[in-house]
């Protein structure tokens, strides 16, 4: 039986989500999706998350990943995990468009906000989406915003 995720990618401003497995598919248990980075781009607003665990696994190119203020560099093949409650963040800095995958677990994080997150960029045309909207969407779907920094 195929997976209710399908090839169609979510575009956040210049970031590619594509679904891989989604909560449905797994019974809740999990979520898989492929993030694409183009150079010079980054995650809109790091954050935490206190209902599950977030592992990265790098596919193609170097992302960097900030978990709690420390700095990972993965690569294809490398993994960190972001357990519950640590701030996290990524980026790539790099000339090359980068590809990993984010596995969330349990599956309660998918679609249905990078949808919503999605929708919140449209219509804010070619500038950011309002920070305090993106939190609010952030909140229902069991993320906490950072801080803004410096």
């Amino acid at each position: 039986m195929p997976n209710q995720a399908d090839s169609a990618s979510v575009q956040l401003g210049s970031l590619g989500i594509r679904f891989i497995v989604d909560a449905l598919d797994s019974n809740d248990t999990h979520t898989v999706i492929e993030v694409t980075v183009p150079p010079g781009s980054q995650m809109p607003v790091p954050h935490s998350h206190d209902a599950f665990e977030e592992t990265f696994l790098g596919m193609h190119g170097i992302v960097s990943v900030t978990i709690d203020g420390r700095e990972y560099s993965l690569g294809r093949g490398d993994a960190v995990c972001v357990k519950r409650g640590q701030v996290h963040g990524f980026r790539n800095d790099t000339e090359d468009t980068v590809r990993f995958v984010g596995i969330a677990a349990p599956g309660i994080f998918g679609r249905p906000y990078f949808e919503e997150v999605a929708a919140a960029f449209a219509s804010f045309g070619d500038g950011p989406p309002d920070r305090a909207m993106l939190g609010q969407i952030m909140h229902r779907h069991g993320l906490t915003p950072a801080p803004p920094t410096g």
